[in-house]
Order: structure tokens, then sequence, then C-alpha cells
């Protein structure tokens, strides 16, 4: 490719719905992130036990529950992301789904009593049956936002 081609290369459709559309990709990545960070943060502090300062110390059981956590929150966010169309509706969705995915997680941690407790001594067979649990609701969660 010769210099005088370069001109035609960057004025090409490709490079200018890039142009356009990158700025505006980061732009629904960082809010879409920022949800999953608040959702991730509302967690933390409501759940009874404190999964962080438990994987701080090596606990594998509370690093387990809080990846299903993560991704359990990750998953309808995906979906929200995906179906939206302006930054007002990934934020309308995305807050809606993380409201709704917090909700099913409280439900998953009263059905499944006994298990916090068995995280905090780090039994990783109860993280996994609860990671399994929150990634199941947010699959059905994200299923019933496509609707």
């Amino acid at each position: 490719m010769d210099a005088s081609s370069l001109p035609s290369v960057l004025s090409s459709p490709e490079v200018q719905a890039f142009a356009t559309g990158f700025p505006i990709l980061v732009l629904h990545l960082v809010v879409t992130f920022g949800l999953l960070a608040m959702g991730a943060t509302v967690y933390a502090l409501l759940t009874p036990w404190r999964e962080v300062a438990l994987i701080r110390q090596g606990n594998p059981a509370a690093a387990v529950a809080f990846v299903g956590v993560l991704v359990g929150l990750a998953i309808p966010l995906a979906v929200s992301l995906s179906i939206s169309t302006s930054i007002r509706d990934i934020a309308i969705w995305g807050v809606a789904t993380v409201v709704l995915q917090l909700l099913a997680f409280r439900v998953v941690d009263l059905l499944l009593t006994g298990l916090p407790q068995r995280i905090e001594k780090g039994e990783v067979a109860a993280a996994v049956v609860l990671a399994g649990a929150k990634l199941a609701t947010a699959l059905i969660l994200a299923a019933a936002l496509t609707g």
C-alpha cells in the first residue's frame, strides 16, 4: 500500500463505523462494569459473612461462592447489554437485573440454610452448591430478559 491510498483506507465505511462505534462500545462497557461492581459491592455488604475478608485469608469456599455471585450478576447484565440500545436502556435494565438478582441471591441464601457457616469453615462443597444455585437463577433471569 502506498501513501496515496492511505486516505481512502481511512475514509472507508468500515473505518468510519469503527471510529463512530468504538467510543459507544467503551461507554456501554463502562456502564455495565460499573453496574457489576455496584451489584457485587451491595451483595458483599448484605451477606451475613464477609466473603472478601475470608478470601483474603485464603478460604477457597468463600472464593468459589463469590465467583458464583460475580458470574451470576454478569450473566443477566450481559444479556441486558445485548438487548439495550442506549446508555439509558443499559442503566434501566442493568439496575433492574442487579436488583432482581440480588433478591434472588438472598432467597437462595435463605433457602440453603447453614451454607454460610459451612463456607466460613472452608467447605468447598457448600460453596459449589451455593454458586450453582446463583448461576441457575442468573440464567433464568437472563432468559426472562430476552422475553
